[in-house]
């Protein structure tokens, strides 16, 4: 299947201004280029399973429908780990439980990973590929995820991974693999660039884990009338968010989490010049001064 030009669309926070992000204001990464359009690519359902499925987007539309509001969040470029950037949006997703999904083949009792496979393949790094591949761990995944065809109640385009894609909420974007087409049950991990080569960090021991859970992380996107708002987010709800200006903290506003979605927050800053953010989570997770990825966003007027 042949891909059709690279897409690398970036945006800034400061277009991040509505609570559910504009499509056309939503980031779009895609390292392959995109495969060519064809509305009715199907998936198969295999591995260890009761019998092997092929579903096309109309059987899985027929399944019991979820929404799901969530952050959708690129890690950033596995070949450039010091490359930290904000790329993020906060999406309505309509598609059918990833476990609903599975049942239709009979999961087997030995199964404890779903490989999912997408249809762009070719050069990323001087590394050829013949697919996209994630493997998720079936039990953390298997009632949260969706196999998605609609984003903010628009059907999938080709460009958001339509017809069909997955969408892991609470994980980085990477795992959410987009034009899907297989489905496999497995009692281990496989071997691929993108599962055990790229998009790896320290786990808590050393050793290296696969990119899954949000970091914690809030974004100042605008002052309005002597007054900042802005996003706070994590794989888990966040709890606290210290707004300062010129150095100096303010009250801060954080609403409550809902599901997945991003936090809204805000803070009077008047006219301050240098104003900061920095979020907590229910874990403890607090965002870095600097120096990382999800490093404290600082905003200059």
């Amino acid at each position: 299947m042949d891909t059709v030009g690279a897409v690398r669309r970036l945006v800034p926070p400061e277009r991040l201004t509505s609570r559910v992000t504009p499509l056309g204001d939503a980031f779009v990464i895609a390292h392959f280029g995109l495969p060519a359009p064809r509305a009715d690519r199907p998936v198969v359902v295999d591995g260890l399973v009761d019998r092997a499925v092929t579903l096309s987007p109309d059987d899985v539309r027929a399944l019991p429908q979820r929404r799901v509001e969530s952050v959708h969040e690129c890690f950033g470029n596995p070949l450039a780990p010091g490359e930290w950037v904000r790329r993020a949006a906060n999406l309505v997703w309509t598609g059918a439980r990833l476990r609903d999904v599975l049942d239709l083949a009979g999961v087997q009792p030995g199964a404890t990973s779903v490989w999912a496979r997408g249809a762009d393949h070719g050069e990323f790094g001087g590394r050829t590929s013949p697919d996209y591949l994630k493997d998720l761990p079936l039990d953390a995944v298997a009632d949260r995820a969706l196999v998605a065809y609609a984003c903010n109640d628009t059907r999938l385009p080709t460009e958001r991974g339509g017809p069909l894609r997955l969408v892991v909420p609470g994980f980085f974007g990477t795992n959410s693999v987009k034009w899907l087409t297989e489905l496999t049950l497995a009692d281990h991990r496989p071997e691929h660039l993108f599962t055990t080569e790229l998009y790896l960090r320290p786990g808590p021991d050393g050793r290296s884990v696969p990119v899954r859970d949000l970091d914690v992380t809030s974004v100042v996107v605008g002052v309005r009338q002597g007054m900042a708002h802005g996003w706070a987010w994590s794989s888990v709800p966040v709890t606290r968010v210290v707004v300062t200006v010129d150095g100096a903290p303010v009250r801060t506003e954080l609403e409550p989490a809902r599901g997945r979605a991003w936090q809204g927050f805000r803070a009077l800053v008047g006219t301050g010049r240098r104003i900061t953010a920095r979020a907590t989570d229910a874990v403890g997770r607090t965002q870095p001064a600097s120096g990382a990825r999800n490093a404290v966003h600082v905003l200059t007027m």
